[in-house]
């Protein structure tokens, strides 16, 4: 699924409008409807629903949906704010409809002594703004939302919470932003939903169709994506009746120190689990005895070193390396992981202590050859690339990282962004709140190096490899609360994750 910019969506819209063609007051009928049936599946006509509605089209979508609800047996108020001379036409056409087709009461709000007190039991439709806003709300509007914000209600924003702009927030007034519980995007989702702290704007959020013309969306070119089940299913290869293990690779995975081998058996237990033919692990000497306990089907090569890592040999061997998992950042380290990356030519994903390496030795990402991986978290990749104040300002940083240092960036979190050197950017749209766990990240490190061992591609390992961690994690959690969830299980879930794929 794409994602558009606020321009681009006008942009099709119209296209639809001309070559569908339908009429503008048709194609607000239609996504009327498509709203008006996600909410008549779950809330009763016992209910009432107060609609506020702006001037624009987003204002004509909620008459439109207090017309149809009105229809079906609800119970529906109308708020109509601020109105000007400047409504659009659709609008119009609907508020007319409104007045003739029911007996919706409506009433207009032009001073904060005219908004209304809201019932604590009600539901809020907010259509007072839609995409098309390009500054933060000021007078009456403002008010109303901070009332819509304070009533307790559950409320339901129309395309996008008012107030929310479509990508970048960061000038914007927060104290004026609907804060809904759900959001019925129509047709895709916008970027601002993929930041973390817009969560509180936008609620949960479901994309709702509304035939938007299929040309006009392929034709329109956009570096973002929202990865789904679609687009990995082809990815993932077919077993052939006389492969062996040797046709599937041999990963190697580098880390751990003492206290903290865990790390390295929940990643060499996630690339066995998804698909690698062999699995070796370069331990520190004090965790031989535990991997070969803990994972048997794995090989173990240990250091020199007791407690550390402190040389890395030949990769000849291997067709893919993952480093970082629980290896320490010791003087000795830095200096053996340095001397690795100047001659490492295999395919590499890198993570957690390897990326607090990176952080301190910034000089040393220059060494990075052949589209490495990395996977930090905010936090990890703060320190390598730099403090930013929102998640829009931060996928800058992580879109610019990844061509400077041409590299893939997996931005670990809810909707995990993954950045190309050449611009593309995908969102995921699995995982889970559980899977904010120990050695979660261990998993998914463990899963993308098995999947480059297998010789998928770098940007297919990582688009694919964070699907299927994250499928796996809500596979789990489908048996067990967020709160139980742990590393192990979203392991013992990955044969699922790559059932469901497959089938669907």
């Amino acid at each position: 699924m794409k994602i558009f910019l606020r321009d681009q969506i006008r942009q099709i819209d119209e296209y639809t409008i001309r070559n569908e063609p339908v009429p503008s007051a048709s194609l607000m009928e239609r996504a009327a409807a498509r709203m008006c049936d996600w909410y008549i599946e779950r809330f009763s006509t016992l209910i009432p629903v107060i609609v506020f509605a702006g001037t624009g089209n987003n204002g004509g979508d909620g008459l439109a949906m207090a017309r149809m609800l009105y229809g079906k047996g609800y119970q529906v108020t109308v708020y109509f704010a601020g109105i000007t001379g400047n409504a659009t036409t659709d609008w119009k056409i609907n508020r007319n409809r409104l007045e003739k087709e029911t007996k919706v009461v409506s009433e207009s709000i032009s001073d904060t002594g005219q908004i209304p007190v809201i019932p604590g039991e009600a539901v809020i439709i907010d259509s007072l703004f839609g995409s098309g806003l390009s500054r933060p709300v000021t007078g009456i509007a403002a008010e109303i939302i901070k009332k819509i914000n304070a009533s307790g209600c559950t409320v339901i924003s129309v395309d996008i919470p008012s107030g929310l702009f479509c990508e970048d927030n960061t000038d914007n007034d927060f104290d004026c932003i609907v804060k809904a519980s759900y959001t019925l995007s129509l047709q895709f989702p916008k970027l601002s939903f993929m930041f973390p702290e817009n969560e509180k704007f936008t609620g949960s959020w479901h994309v709702l169709p509304i035939g938007l013309h299929e040309v006009a969306i392929e034709s329109t070119e956009s570096p973002y994506r929202y990865l789904d089940m679609d687009t990995i299913r082809p990815m993932i290869r077919k077993r052939k009746k006389f492969d062996h293990k040797g046709d599937f690779g041999h990963g190697m995975l580098v880390g751990g120190t003492y206290g903290r081998m865990g790390a390295v058996v929940l990643g060499a237990r996630a690339a066995l689990r998804s698909g690698a033919g062999l699995v070796t692990c370069h331990i520190p000497a004090c965790g031989n005895l535990i991997m070969q306990c803990a994972v048997p089907e794995a090989m173990a090569v240990h250091d020199k070193s007791v407690k550390f890592i402190s040389s890395i040999g030949d990769t000849k061997p291997f067709s893919a390396v993952g480093i970082g998992p629980g290896m320490g950042t010791a003087m000795k380290t830095q200096k053996t992981f340095h001397e690795f990356l100047m001659r490492n030519n295999k395919p590499l994903v890198i993570d957690a202590d390897a990326l607090n390496i990176l952080a301190e030795n910034k000089p040393w990402l220059k060494e990075l050859r052949g589209m490495s991986v990395l996977t930090p978290h905010p936090g990890e990749f703060s320190r390598l690339a730099g403090e930013s104040p929102n998640g829009f300002k931060r996928l800058r940083k992580q879109i610019e990282f990844s061509s400077e240092y041409n590299c893939i960036v997996v931005l670990k979190g809810a909707n995990t962004s993954i950045t190309e050197p050449e611009g593309n950017i995908w969102f995921n749209s699995t995982g889970n709140p559980g899977m904010a766990t120990a050695g979660s990240g261990d998993t998914l490190t463990g899963i993308i190096l098995s999947l480059l061992a297998q010789k998928y591609s770098p940007v297919e390992a990582a688009l694919a490899g964070v699907f299927i961690h994250g499928l796996a994690g809500d596979i789990a959690s489908e048996r067990l609360s967020f709160e139980s969830l742990i590393a192990t299980d979203i392991i013992d879930r990955i044969g699922d994750a790559f059932n469901r794929i497959r089938t669907g």
